[in-house]
């Protein structure tokens, strides 16, 4: 039995290496958009964009700065050691999706069925053992009761709080900082505290303008320039689109960067510009009213009959504009980076479409592209096949060979989630699962790219297709097709 499961593990390793010229023949576009939901263009008649992270994209700076500004108010105005200074920013160390249990101070990553992905979770920088966390959930799985609220955030009756935000990713890093201060130092104190204190201090950088005015003082430092932003907004405006803004950032702000990064003419490219909007609850509230800001920032008491071009407006709420609008259903495109504040209400209550902007993508993909990941992933998946079809034989000499089978898959899904981050892998799986990030993204997001610029790539009539994906019972498994002969692995499997 050693040596006929030894011959079929030889053979399909030598399928596998001859798979992998063909694969990468056939590599993923990073400026591609994909599809969740067939969305024509065609139908698309106004164009709605977030700010931050969809119109302008910050340098590796900022994150580093909101870091150091609110660990230094968690010292001065918190009252928390001065030693966590020598913790400075580490921008590898977290990913965006990650679920912090603010009970028990752990951040992790969950899958899209609740299952926390065991190597992953850390309590301050420090990984907790897998046995350590089956003992804490009673095995891997956390209860919808457990679950953050819609937003993601932790509220009554809820441990978790998800970071969905890039914002958070400063955020993560300094919680999970201070957590490992607190152990190395055997001090004693209380998780929930901990949790909210970073959370105000966090905040309060960007309520108390710390980022704002940083941001302003050296535009150059923090926003990348790019004139894709500029050519996408006058490709749309050019097609006789309308276009709109809803930020949550500040006028002066929103001004000055897009003045630095499309042109003193940024306005006249849009029809609508609301600033300081209060998303998610800009959406949802039908009380708040609109108001004007004049040209030195100076709010107005007019009551608002019609939003003008060229005028930029404050608060307001999402019943408003439509009616002042009559922008309704699914002529409607509306583009941001946070699937829940800026799509999941869009989507779910107003039948608007939505496109999420997800910078990680590119990245991943480039690293999915390379020739050692295609191998890795293609052997990976064959051996589970191997695994799943030779797991009949129960005799004890092949029981051996499966177990250093199972050995060899565990390592390599190790290395698989290497690639991309040392500490939690990819923001869109958890081994062969989907991330919850990744299930939240297929439902509130009809279509996703890295960036706006992927809309140039594309035609105003452009048709976007979602990859009919087989069901598990409508696909033969890689271990039938193995031992039937057909040794063809669809790429759609290895990705």
């Amino acid at each position: 039995m050693k040596s006929y499961l030894w011959s079929h593990y030889k053979e399909a390793k030598k399928v596998t290496k001859d798979l992998v010229p063909s694969i990468m023949s056939n590599l993923l576009n990073p400026d591609a958009i994909f599809s969740n939901n067939e969305m024509s263009l065609s139908d698309i008649e106004i164009y709605g964009f977030d700010y931050d992270y969809t119109l302008v994209f910050y340098s590796k700076h900022l994150h580093t700065l909101i870091y150091n500004a609110a660990r230094d108010l968690l010292i001065n105005e918190h009252r928390y050691p001065a030693e966590i200074r020598k913790y400075d920013y580490d921008p590898s160390f977290a990913i965006r999706g990650l679920h912090y249990d603010v009970h028990r101070a752990l951040l992790m990553k969950i899958d899209a069925f609740h299952y926390i992905q065991l190597g992953t979770v850390y309590r301050g920088l420090t990984v907790v053992p897998d046995e350590e966390v089956i003992a804490m959930y009673d095995g891997s799985h956390v209860p919808l009761e457990q679950m953050s609220d819609f937003y993601g955030k932790s509220s009554h009756g809820n441990t978790m709080k998800q970071f969905m935000d890039i914002f958070s990713l400063p955020e993560m890093t300094l919680l999970s900082c201070v957590n490992e201060y607190f152990l190395k130092n055997n001090i004693d104190y209380e998780p929930v505290h901990l949790y909210k204190d970073v959370k105000d201090s966090i905040r309060d950088v960007h309520i108390k303008g710390i980022m704002y005015r940083a941001i302003e003082a050296d535009i150059e430092k923090y926003i990348c320039y790019a004139e894709q932003t500029r050519a996408v907004l006058a490709k749309l405006a050019d097609h006789g689109k309308k276009m709109f803004l809803i930020t949550n950032s500040p006028s002066s702000f929103v001004d000055k960067g897009m003045k630095f990064i499309v042109g003193k003419d940024w306005r006249d490219l849009f029809d609508v510009v609301i600033v300081q909007a209060d998303k998610p609850n800009f959406f949802n509230d039908k009380r708040r009213p609109f108001r004007k800001v004049n040209e030195r920032g100076v709010l107005l008491w007019d009551k608002i009959h019609k939003l003008q071009k060229g005028q930029i407006y404050k608060q307001g709420n999402l019943y408003e504009f439509l009616k002042l609008t009559g922008w309704r259903g699914s002529r409607v495109l509306y583009f941001g980076d946070h699937i829940y504040s800026d799509l999941a209400d869009l989507t779910l209550k107003h039948g608007w479409r939505t496109g999420a902007i997800i910078p990680e993508l590119r990245s991943e993909i480039k690293i999915m592209n390379t020739e050692k990941y295609i191998q890795t992933m293609t052997w990976l998946q064959t051996l589970t096949g191997l695994l799943e079809h030779m797991q009949v034989h129960r005799d004890p000499d092949s029981q051996m060979v499966l177990e250093e089978w199972k050995k060899e898959r565990k390592e390599m899904r190790e290395t698989t989630k290497n690639f991309f981050n040392s500490q939690f892998g990819s923001l869109f799986r958890t081994d062969q699962n989907p991330t919850y990030f990744l299930r939240r993204l297929s439902r509130f997001a009809d279509i996703y790219m890295a960036s706006l610029s992927c809309l140039l790539n594309y035609d105003p009539n452009y048709t976007f297709y979602p990859r009919r994906t087989p069901l598990q019972h409508e696909l033969p498994t890689w271990s039938d097709q193995l031992c039937t002969g057909h040794n063809l692995l669809p790429t759609m499997i290895i990705r």
